[in-house]
C-alpha cells in the first residue's frame, strides 16, 4: 500500500516532497522514488520523459545510506535503450 501511496504521489501531484522524489546528483536524469517501510527501504529508480511522463526503470531494497552505483548505471542504461527506441538515438 506504500508503494502505491508514493507512486500516486509522482503520478498525481504538482510538487513531491523530497523525502519521497529526488533528483540523484551526478547522474544523467536519473530520479528516486523513495518508499519506507517499517521493515525495510524500498528504491525506484526512474526519468522523466518528455511531458509528465516518469518511465521507471529498476527497483532494489536500500540497504546502506549510498544509493548503490550499479544500480544507477543500470537505470541510465535503460534510460538510454528507452530514448534510443523511441526517439531513434535523437
Amino acid at each position: 500500500m506504500k508503494i502505491e501511496y508514493v507512486l500516486d504521489l509522482v503520478r498525481f501531484e504538482r510538487q513531491v516532497p523530497k523525502k519521497f522524489y529526488k533528483l540523484l546528483a551526478n547522474t544523467d536524469g536519473i530520479w528516486e522514488i523513495r518508499v519506507i517501510t517499517a521493515f525495510k527501504s524500498i528504491r525506484i529508480l526512474c526519468f522523466q520523459d518528455k511531458g509528465d511522463l516518469v518511465v521507471l526503470t529498476n527497483c532494489f531494497v536500500k540497504k546502506t545510506q549510498k544509493t548503490p552505483h550499479a544500480e544507477i548505471i543500470m537505470a541510465e542504461k535503460l534510460k538510454k535503450e528507452y530514448l534510443k527506441e523511441k526517439y531513434g538515438g535523437q
